[in-house]
C-alpha cells in the first residue's frame, strides 16, 4: 500500500494496493477521520486532503468537532439499565416507568447527542428556556415547577452515575440562576371546621346512600376518613395494614385507650400511636371483618376465624371515587388556594390539628415517620397557635419607659 504523509504525519495520503482513489486520514481533536480524494493522480489528491484536513481544523477552532467521548445517551441508557435492577424492592415500579418516560420523552431528544462533558449549567438552563417555551406553545402556561425539578434531577442522576465511572471528572452545578428557592406553602389540609363537615357527610352516606350493595363500601370510606384523621397515616401505609399490625392499649401517660400500629410503608417499618378517636372506627371495622368472615366460613370455629382475621387486611380496597365524588359534594375538593384535597390530606391534616394542639414537634415527626424539616416547611410555619403572642408583644414596664424618654441627651463632653 502505497502511503504519504504530510504536515509531519498529522495527515497521510493512501492508496490500497487494489484501490483506484487515494483516500486520506489524519487525527484531529483526538479523533480519527477518513475521506476519499475521488483522485487518482497524487499531486490532485495531496491538495484535496491539504484543504480537508485544513477544513477539519476550523471545524475543530470552532467547537463543531468535540473530543471522542461518551454521549449522554449512552450514559443515560447504562443509568436506565442500572436502575431498573438496582431499585426492585426498594422503589415502585411506577418510579423507573416514570423516570424512563420523562428521560425519552423530554431529555434525551435534548441532550442525547452531547457529549457528556458539554452538559453543564448553561447547557441546562437553554434546556428549561426550550421547554418552557414549547410547553407555553402548547398550554398557554409553562411546566410545572415540580415538573422541571424532577427532569433536572434525572440529568444530575445520569451525570453523577457518569462521574462513577469515571466518564466526568466532576458533575456540574445544575442549579437555575434565579427564583431556585420556590415558595413555601403548606399542604392541601382539612381545617377542623371542614373537617368534620367531610366526617359528618360520610356518616349521611351510609343512611342515606341508594347504590345497591354499596352499604359496606360507604361504611369503610367513613371509618377510613375517621382513622385516617386520627392517625396521619399515608394512604399506602393504611391499605397495607391488617388486623395483627393494630393494638388496642392504654396509653399510660395519658390514661386513654387508643391504638397502637406496627406500619410498613413508604419509610419501612415503624410505630404510629393513634388518638383516642382511632379506636372506635377500628373496633367497627374489626367487628365487620369479623361477621363477613363468619358468613364465608360458617363452620369454621371462632378461634381459627380470629387466626384468618388477624392476616386480613382493615381495607381490602380503598373506594376513591366515592371519596371524590363526598369532598366534591361538599365542595371541599379544593382548598382556598386551589390545591387539590385527597386522601393524602387527611394525613396533612392530623399533623396540622396536633401542632394546634401543641404537640412536640420531634415526636410528632417519629410518630408520622417523617422529619422535622418536613414538618416546619409545611405545616408548622403556616399553623398560627405555633406563635406565642405573649413572647412576640413584649413591653417593658411603663416607669422603665418614662425614665428613659426624661433621661437628657449625652453631650459632647460625655462622649469618650
Amino acid at each position: 500500500m502505497a502511503s504519504h504523509e504530510m504536515f509531519d504525519g498529522r495527515l497521510r495520503v493512501y492508496r490500497r494496493g487494489n484501490g483506484k482513489f487515494w483516500q486520506c486520514a489524519a487525527r484531529v481533536g483526538g479523533r480519527r477521520f477518513r475521506e476519499t480524494t475521488n483522485e487518482e493522480g497524487l499531486e490532485q489528491a495531496k491538495q484535496i486532503a491539504e484543504e480537508w484536513y485544513l477544513g477539519l481544523r476550523g471545524k475543530l477552532r470552532n467547537g463543531e468537532i468535540t473530543p471522542d467521548e461518551r454521549t449522554f445517551a449512552h450514559a443515560a441508557k447504562e443509568y436506565l439499565r442500572e436502575v431498573k435492577v438496582l431499585t426492585i424492592g426498594t422503589r415502585r415500579p411506577k418510579y423507573v416507568e416514570l423516570l424512563e418516560l420523562r428521560m425519552n420523552r423530554h431529555v434525551l431528544p435534548y441532550f442525547g447527542t452531547k457529549p457528556l462533558s458539554a452538559v453543564n449549567k448553561g447547557l441546562v438552563q437553554s434546556y428549561r428556556v426550550q421547554r418552557a417555551e414549547e410547553t407555553i406553545a402548547k398550554t398557554g402556561k409553562p411546566p410545572a415547577r415540580s415538573t422541571m425539578l424532577q427532569e433536572v434531577v434525572h440529568i444530575r442522576q445520569v451525570l453523577k452515575f457518569a462521574e462513577g465511572r469515571g466518564w466526568i471528572p466532576y458533575v456540574p452545578n445544575l442549579s437555575a440562576p434565579f427564583m431556585s428557592q420556590g415558595k413555601k406553602g403548606r399542604r392541601a389540609w382539612f381545617s377542623p371546621e371542614e373537617y368534620e363537615k367531610l366526617y359528618k357527610a360520610s356518616r349521611r352516606r351510609i343512611i342515606e346512600g341508594k347504590r345497591p350493595g354499596w352499604k359496606s363500601a360507604y361504611e369503610d370510606n367513613h371509618d377510613f376518613i375517621l382513622l385516617m384523621g386520627n392517625s396521619g397515616l399515608r394512604p399506602d401505609e393504611a391499605l397495607r395494614l391488617e388486623f395483627r399490625d393494630v393494638k388496642v392499649e392504654e396509653d399510660y401517660a395519658t390514661k386513654q385507650t387508643i391504638l397502637v400500629i406496627d406500619v410498613r410503608g413508604k419509610t419501612g417499618v415503624g410505630f404510629c400511636k393513634t388518638t383516642r378517636g382511632a379506636v372506635h372506627p377500628f373496633t367497627r371495622l374489626r367487628e365487620r371483618r369479623l361477621a363477613e368472615l363468619r358468613l364465608l366460613h360458617p363452620e369454621t370455629p371462632e378461634n381459627h376465624l380470629q387466626t384468618i382475621l388477624d392476616r386480613t387486611r382493615l381495607f381490602p380496597k380503598f373506594h376513591r371515587e366515592l371519596l371524590n365524588k363526598i369532598l366534591d359534594e361538599e365542595g371541599l375538593k379544593f382548598d382556598r388556594d386551589g390545591r387539590r384535597r385527597t386522601a393524602y390530606s387527611l394525613r396533612h391534616t392530623y399533623i396540622s390539628m396536633r401542632l394546634m394542639e401543641g404537640a412536640n414537634i420531634h415526636m410528632l415527626a417519629n410518630n408520622c415517620r417523617t422529619s422535622v424539616q418536613m414538618i416546619e416547611e409545611h405545616y408548622a410555619a403556616h399553623i398560627k397557635d405555633r406563635l406565642d403572642a405573649a413572647a412576640i408583644n413584649v413591653q417593658r414596664p411603663r416607669a422603665a419607659r418614662r425614665k428613659k424618654a426624661e433621661a437628657p441627651p449625652l453631650s459632647d463632653e460625655g462622649l469618650v
